[in-house]
């Protein structure tokens, strides 16, 4: 796929994602955090096209060399986006959604299908670097991502850790591998994206068709956050409480969600609620944006047919 199509749909899918409202426990057009606001996601969003860009420049350039791929850069990728978001942004808004959105890029410049793109970015990852897992430590630190990479061994903000995997050759995807029994995200990376290729991208493709942008947005993050219990919930509150929040989701979308009036009701209740109770849905969020953005990948035929 052309990188700049790559860039500008990385930059579509941020937008979209934060524009959809009302979406329980996050920043939206209507809602804004005591810390951040929607414009501050607005910006995020579109100081990251150039970096996605260059990801899928990577990705076309060495598409023909599998064994060069490991220098495609994915860590040093991640952690430009992240410094320059941090550039324009004083909070940690799209850390969880430039590491998704990364490796997508990535293997997309490799492809003009998004067919069989969770095996190719599988091989991507698996063929990162110990550099790789180093920018990645570098980027969550200058994030400062609550609680993300916080383990007894390798620990982010340890200044030994970042030698220890250069030492041991420990890759991005081996880091990620250990945390991804507890990190969803980190779990997503590193088993071909489940939930955005098998849940978020299909639902979302379907719903976009028959009622719109919008609302497939929402529903979309409502059903991932009904399937799959939030990473950041359960880091703050346990994981009790994250499986409690997943059902209340799945009782919405019992009654519509987003798509029936009586349940669009209970959407906003439910924003509300969340907003009260301090539970914010960020990982959900993520995996709504990089759904999104394997969406509108898909529409590449299209793209290159006006021109």
């Amino acid at each position: 796929m052309d990188p700049v199509f790559v860039g500008k749909c990385a930059q579509i899918a941020s937008v979209l994602e934060v524009s959809g409202h009302p979406k329980p426990g996050n920043v939206h057009r209507t809602q804004n955090f005591s810390d951040m606001v929607f414009e501050d996601f607005l910006l995020s969003g579109i100081a990251i096209g150039k970096t996605m860009e260059k990801a899928a420049k990577n990705g076309l350039n060495l598409s023909d060399m599998p064994v060069k791929w490991g220098e495609i850069g994915l860590g040093s990728l991640i952690l430009d986006a992240v410094t320059e978001t941090d550039r324009w942004v004083a909070n940690n808004t799209n850390l969880g959604i430039i590491m998704l959105l990364a490796p997508i890029c990535a293997a997309a410049g490799m492809m003009e299908t998004v067919d069989e793109l969770g095996s190719k970015i599988h091989q991507i990852m698996k063929l990162t670097t110990a550099k790789d897992a180093v920018n990645l430590y570098q980027a969550i630190n200058i994030a400062d991502a609550g609680g993300m990479g916080e383990q007894e061994e390798l620990d982010v903000g340890s200044d030994s850790s970042l030698q220890k995997l250069l030492d041991e050759n420990i890759n991005m995807f081996r880091v990620l591998e250990m945390s991804s029994e507890w990190d969803r995200l980190s779990y997503e990376l590193t088993n071909q994206m489940p939930v955005t290729l098998d849940i978020g991208f299909p639902l979302f493709k379907k719903i976009k068709t028959e009622y719109g942008v919008n609302e497939a947005t929402v529903q979309t993050f409502l059903t991932i956050l009904a399937e799959v219990p939030d990473t950041l919930i359960s880091r703050k509150y346990g994981e009790e409480k994250a499986r409690e929040v997943s059902q209340d989701a799945k009782a919405i979308l019992e009654e519509g969600g987003i798509l029936t009036n009586n349940g669009l009701k209970l959407v906003e209740k439910f924003d509300q609620e969340m907003i009260k109770n301090d539970l914010n849905p960020g990982t959900t969020a993520d995996f709504t944006a990089s759904s999104l953005m394997v969406a509108y990948l898909d529409g590449y035929d299209d793209y290159k047919s006006k021109f």
